[in-house]
């Protein structure tokens, strides 16, 4: 592009050049995109972008040689333009290791045209990234962006420029949020070859209730117990229902885009359904039951649920790839518990634990139960709700996962 100056010019060819030929890829840190909203209550709307730069932080789990970033238009309105594409790892400090800074480019050029309801996969990059490492990826959306392909539960800072490309450097940011635009996955080669393990859910998984900023979420906590030894890919949706859409597409629909298709998977860990209980089981008149506009499709059994579960394992087994059942935790306490979604959660639990469904058992149900009324979640363990985890929770649920399931 003319803005190129001859020297970035080199320097790209030079980071492309040193990028390995032959990188066996893995997902290393991931975010499922959801459809735009509108505002409803304390929920602003989705956001759209003009002639402004993003800059994301993350943590991905396992390390690489070299990086490259997927990115998602999935549900925008039209193509959607990237004016330049910048990673670099941070230290301890929050500011940007010296050396570490890599331009992305996409098919040798700086910046791309993603079709509409397309994810892109950015050209190789060498860069030595350790495991654990905090990465700041800076995105320059020179066009209208239309209402963003968006992951709403980042507990992670975005920041929002000023206007015009400031992709080169940190900047003072205008303004912050936490959730994810348009950056769907970080890819790392993967010298050990070990794999990506995918975990698939919804709030519970997304780490709703964990301390923001501190890698807290069970899926982080598990990459911990891991060492690094695998990438741990969060497919987790605040919301999402295993038959039905709500927030985000339902997960039988949207397995291609956030687990299959994904680098290296070569484990799911299943934990869904709550939600289709907590919906399919609400009272018909019920502030939840309107607020969510229940109707008949809602109104779903253990059986259909079971059936869903069976479709995932059909599909990933199809690909060569193991799915783990992780049970159902206790919600009791919770807005939409009811003693008909309970026992329906008793049934499914009992179907994951029964041999031959599942390539393997995680009983988060058992990790997280208060021995005094095992409905309910122990105290400590949940985030005041009775349904989400605390640190404390999450790090149990964590804990709960047998590691040799991965060896």
């Amino acid at each position: 592009m003319r803005w190129l100056t001859k020297a970035l010019l080199c320097s790209l060819a030079a980071g492309m050049a040193g990028a390995p030929a032959h990188a066996e890829w893995i997902t290393s840190w991931a975010a499922s995109p959801i459809p735009p909203s509108a505002a409803m209550g304390p929920m602003p709307a989705t956001p759209s972008f003009h002639d402004l730069t993003i800059r994301q932080i993350l943590r991905v789990s396992a390390g690489g040689e070299a990086i490259r970033l997927r990115l998602s238009n999935a549900f925008g309105t039209g193509p959607l333009a990237i004016g330049r594409a910048r990673v670099a790892i941070l230290g301890p400090d929050g500011k940007e290791q010296p050396n570490s800074s890599r331009w992305i480019t996409f098919d040798g050029q700086s910046s791309a045209i993603i079709p509409q309801g397309a994810p892109f996969v950015s050209d190789a990059v060498a860069l030595n990234v350790p495991a654990f490492a905090r990465l700041a990826v800076s995105l320059y959306l020179p066009g209208d962006t239309g209402p963003c392909t968006c992951h709403t539960t980042g507990l992670e800072p975005i920041e929002l420029s000023a206007p015009g490309n400031h992709s080169a450097a940190p900047f003072a940011p205008v303004s912050t949020a936490h959730y994810r635009a348009f950056l769907m996955g970080v890819e790392l080669d993967d010298p050990a070859g070990a794999g990506t393990i995918v975990a698939f859910g919804d709030s519970i998984t997304d780490g709703v209730g964990s301390t923001a900023g501190a890698d807290r979420r069970w899926p982080d906590l598990l990459a911990e117990r891991l060492k690094g030894r695998w990438g741990v890919a969060n497919a987790g949706i605040s919301g999402n229902r295993v038959l039905n859409d709500g927030f985000g597409i339902n997960a039988l629909a949207r397995l291609d885009r956030d687990a299959l298709a994904l680098p290296g998977v070569k484990a799911i860990i299943l934990l869904e359904g709550v939600n289709d209980l907590g919906i399919a089981f609400a009272r018909p008149n019920s502030p939840l039951a309107k607020a969510m506009h229940q109707s008949a499709k809602d109104r779903i059994d253990a059986d259909r649920i079971i059936a869903g579960y069976r479709q995932i394992v059909t599909r990933a087994h199809a690909r060569g790839i193991k799915v783990y059942g992780a049970t159902i935790l206790p919600y009791k306490g919770a807005t939409y518990w009811s003693p008909e979604g309970e026992a329906a959660r008793q049934e499914i639990n009992a179907f994951i634990r029964s041999k031959g469904a599942f390539d393997g058992v995680i009983d988060f149900d058992a990790a997280t139960r208060d021995p005094a009324d095992p409905q309910r979640m122990r105290e400590g363990f949940h985030a005041g709700d009775h349904l989400h985890g605390s640190d404390a929770g999450y790090q149990a649920m964590a804990n709960a996962i047998p590691l040799d399931l991965f060896e």
